[in-house]
């Protein structure tokens, strides 16, 4: 019989697309990927995303009752399709009875990965299917807030997110949002967001960052917020693979919500995960997210959490964790070291900065963050820029912002994270600009190094490093 499916491979089909896989399958093996955000999933994780999942729109949420089953139950396929024949479900589409099972799965293990404080995962409700970090916040937004209420989160120059009121986001731009920052010493001073606090009376606290690189104190922020009546969200998209872990404090039970995405730490799919142990809150959030905030979800996505959040329960992600966080202290540490100064005082989670201003040239010009990540791009090490306490505009950063999670995935150890630190170090120091080279500015002149000094016109303009 003739049908109208497409067969064939995609080298066959699309060259020049397979192409391209092959060439970024190529870029991450052969580089060093120094991002917070990015970590590799596995290949077991990478197979569910291209299930025959992908298929199929699932709008709408399993029956309640799934919520709570154990994992044998949810499993166990003739109970299931006897209650789907029987009395259908909740969602808009038929055809979803495996779906309601990948996604129950899914919400289980998550539950069952980000227990803690005294709450077991019958006490934790969960949503996957918000597609990213951004999303699942604007969720929370739409879920406990009007138009117009405060939200209340760290100032994107000293860490913050775009999601976190950002006047260039969503959230900065139908919301009043009021911004904490870092003190003298660059840290979290607790009783000056006490005091902002009272005075902007914010519907929303948040906490949880992408560039301040120390854990926040859970409990001082829940204070915070029941103080002035206001709901906590902690956001723990960057860490979210270490709480998990159990290697830092979680937020679980103390925040009223939490949002971690699923492809930072927790080396999962590109998804999202909202957690929280108010019955009234999940409802609100599971509105919020269909059908306030998106339509279908990524079904394919389900599954790739639901392996996630099983290998998030395993001594071996303990230990990566572990080791992610040892390596991050290191290069911090070795940075410091060389004289080069690491923004916040240095670390204790996965990721770090460096404020390349510390770097000047011998006409007093300083390195960018900008002229920075691109160098070392080209070299072989792959980190982004970004804004550090005392920049006026996340368009000139004055920082790069580093992560050890992929690295620690290839097998770095403390050794030789402080070696790789030494190798950006002297990269940095070695660059030579038309007006001369650049020095750390603790340093009386160009440090010698083992490699070889660059002109700046050649580097950008090099294929390799």
């Amino acid at each position: 019989m003739a049908d109208y499916l497409v067969r064939g491979k995609l080298a066959d089909l699309d060259p020049d697309v397979y192409e391209l896989t092959q060439l970024e399958a190529e870029r991450q093996y052969r580089k060093l990927i120094l991002i917070p955000s990015e970590s590799t999933a596995p290949m077991a994780v990478r197979e569910t995303l291209m299930s025959a999942f992908q298929n199929i729109y699932a709008e709408g949420y399993p029956d309640e009752e799934m919520r709570w089953m154990t994992e044998e139950e949810i499993l166990d396929y003739p109970a299931r399709l006897a209650h789907y024949r029987r009395n259908g479900d909740p969602r808009y589409y038929k055809g979803v009875e495996y779906a309601d099972v990948v996604e129950s799965l899914a919400r289980r293990r998550a539950a069952e990965a980000f227990a803690a404080n005294g709450f077991m995962a019958d006490q934790i409700y969960v949503n996957v299917q918000a597609l990213s970090g951004a999303p699942a916040n604007n969720a929370v937004y739409q879920a406990l807030l009007n138009v117009g209420d405060t939200v209340m989160g760290l100032d994107l120059l000293h860490g913050g997110h775009l999601s976190h009121g950002s006047p260039v986001n969503r959230s900065g731009k139908w919301f009043n949002a009021v911004h904490y920052s870092v003190d003298e010493n660059e840290r979290l001073d607790y009783e000056a967001i006490r005091k902002l606090a009272n005075e902007a009376k914010p519907k929303l606290l948040i906490a949880g960052y992408s560039s301040y690189s120390w854990v926040p104190d859970w409990k001082k922020f829940r204070e915070i917020a029941d103080e002035v009546g206001a709901y906590f969200l902690a956001d723990i998209s960057h860490i979210g693979g270490l709480v998990a872990a159990g290697v830092v404090p979680s937020p679980i039970g103390i925040a009223h919500v939490v949002m971690s995405t699923t492809h930072k730490s927790l080396d999962g799919p590109r998804g999202a995960v909202l957690l929280t142990t108010f019955a009234d809150i999940a409802k609100k959030i599971d509105k919020a997210v269909f059908p306030g905030e998106q339509g279908g979800p990524h079904v394919q996505v389900f599954a790739g959490l639901a392996l996630t959040f099983k290998l998030a329960q395993t001594r071996q992600f303990k230990k990566l964790q572990e080791q992610t966080i040892k390596n991050a202290v290191a290069m911090a540490d070795q940075f410091m070291k060389r004289g080069l100064r690491v923004p916040f005082g240095g670390t204790d989670c996965h990721m770090l900065n460096v404020d390349c201003s510390s770097i000047v040239g011998e006409d007093g010009t300083k390195l960018s963050g900008d002229q920075a990540a691109r160098i070392l791009d080209i070299v072989g090490m792959v980190v982004n820029r970004n804004t550090i306490p005392g920049d006026k505009s996340a368009a000139a950063p004055s920082g790069i912002r580093l992560g050890t999670p992929w690295i620690t995935q290839r097998g770095f150890d403390e050794k030789k994270s402080r070696q790789l630190a030494d190798i950006i170090a002297d990269v940095l120091a070695g660059v030579r600009a038309a007006f001369g080279g650049y020095r750390p500015q603790g340093e009386t002149a160009p440090r010698k190094t083992g490699f070889q000094r660059v002109e700046l016109r050649q580097v950008e303009g090099s294929q390799t490093g």
